[in-house]
């Protein structure tokens, strides 16, 4: 596929994330969006403000802890994931299934691996705080049969987050996760102004514009502020590609939250 070469294709590797762990090492993350003091190469994409990929050989538990305003969603990849919170919430979800808080005026959760092993996203979003810090506070839990699936010409689009999916955030985003057959394209617009943030999940494939991408690489790609661009990515002829793809504006109409202060 040639789509106009409208947009900017950036790729981070592995090397170039932050890194993390919990519970005494059971639990490790590489982190493609990261807080500006753990030295990451992103540290926010307009109101995506945070994105962690936890894994854990076997089981292991993140603490209770709270939250405030922002709209946080975990995705499960691989095992089961277990949430316990203030508000009474028991869940778990194997893979495939989500959990979302929308934290409002506060809520501590913890997470639990639950099989061997575990892998998940945890995605912060920032709406408007000003308004959200006086909201009740919620939580959403997703089975991986809730979630629709398109199929066309040997690519797998999962509609995870966004207008009329289980996940409907107050925060302007959408989340995909597509698996893209061996040698397939998969083509997407961005609108003006927008950028998606992209975490090869398995597999290796290249961009239109010839960056390629392995496990783990995070790719930003930003359209320009004044009109729409087209891209696209093709699969490797050896196996598939799964991407998480994170679709949201650069700017927003509200302040966001100054995470240096």
């Amino acid at each position: 596929m040639n789509p106009s070469p409208q947009a900017t294709v950036t790729v981070y590797g592995p090397d170039q994330q932050a890194r993390g762990a919990f519970d005494g090492g059971r639990i490790t993350e590489i982190k493609p969006i990261a807080f500006p003091h753990e030295s990451g190469a992103v540290d926010r994409v307009g109101p995506l403000f945070y994105w962690a990929w936890a894994t854990s050989k076997g089981q292991g538990v993140i603490g209770m802890h709270p939250h405030q305003a922002f709209e946080i969603v975990s995705y499960v990849i691989e095992g089961e994931l277990g949430h316990l919170d203030t508000l009474g919430t028991k869940s778990q979800v194997p893979a495939g299934g989500a959990q979302a808080m929308q934290t409002g005026s506060g809520v501590s959760h913890e997470e639990h691996m639950l099989a061997a092993p575990t892998q998940f996203f945890q995605v912060w979003f920032e709406p408007d705080v000003r308004q959200t810090i006086r909201d009740e506070p919620v939580y959403i839990e997703v089975q991986p049969d809730r979630f629709d699936v398109a199929q066309d010409n040997g690519v797998a689009v999962k509609r995870l987050i966004g207008p009329g999916t289980p996940i409907e955030l107050k925060t302007d985003v959408t989340m995909i996760d597509v698996t893209i057959a061996p040698g397939g394209d998969y083509g997407k617009a961005v609108a003006a102004g927008r950028s998606l943030s992209v975490v090869t999940i398995d597999g290796r494939g290249r961009w239109w514009s010839g960056e390629a991408v392995g496990p783990r690489d995070f790719t930003l790609v930003e359209a320009p502020d004044d009109a729409e661009a087209g891209v696209a990515i093709t699969a490797d002829a050896a196996g598939p590609l799964r991407l998480a793809i994170v679709e949201t504006p650069r700017r927003v109409d509200y302040p966001l939250y100054d995470k240096n202060r």
